[in-house]
């Protein structure tokens, strides 16, 4: 590990205030927010803000949860980080997503067709930064520009957030 989690008798009102965009004060407690939250803790300011927008991504999106925990997923699998997908499996299973879809995701086809316009670009957009007009047609034939916009958003959010854990060296707790 790179950063480790901030250790407990340095946890303060900045630091819980900082995860309770995320959790409770009562829950944001070293030893029970996991080791990812409890190093992001070592830059409070930081962590409320990305916090803030991750939110947004995992709660308040126009997306529906089945589409936004693919989205997660194939990052993971294009980020190459195991941490990342060892904690969205159960939210994707709690999103309606089957054993089997979840190694569709891992292999990068999905049968139906905004499935696959999903993977498409989420994988044009951790190769190549953008996605194709062709993508971005087929996805525009089931979402709207909200929606469009969300699914890029969520991709890049838990891009940024998949490199982070691997530089970090965050341990999954697992």
């Amino acid at each position: 590990m790179r950063l480790t989690p901030l250790p407990a008798d340095r946890w303060n009102d900045d630091v819980v205030r900082a995860l309770s965009v995320m959790m409770p004060p009562e829950r944001a407690q070293p030893d029970t927010v996991g080791n990812m939250l409890a190093t992001f803790a070592r830059h409070p300011r930081l962590t409320k803000a990305y916090l803030t927008f991750n939110m947004h991504l995992l709660m308040t999106t126009t997306l529906p949860k089945r589409i936004t925990e693919t989205v997660v997923l194939r990052t993971a699998v294009c980020r190459n980080s195991e941490y990342l997908w060892n904690h969205h499996v159960p939210l994707a299973v709690r999103a309606g997503l089957t054993e089997n879809e979840l190694d569709a995701i891992r292999s990068g086809v999905l049968p139906q067709e905004l499935d696959a316009a999903v993977l498409a670009a989420v994988d044009e957009l951790h190769s190549h930064t953008v996605v194709t007009d062709e993508t971005w047609c087929r996805l525009a034939d089931h979402l709207d520009e909200q929606q469009l916009m969300d699914l890029v958003f969520t991709a890049g959010g838990y891009g940024t957030l998949a490199m982070a854990i691997e530089t970090f060296g965050i341990e999954d707790e697992a």
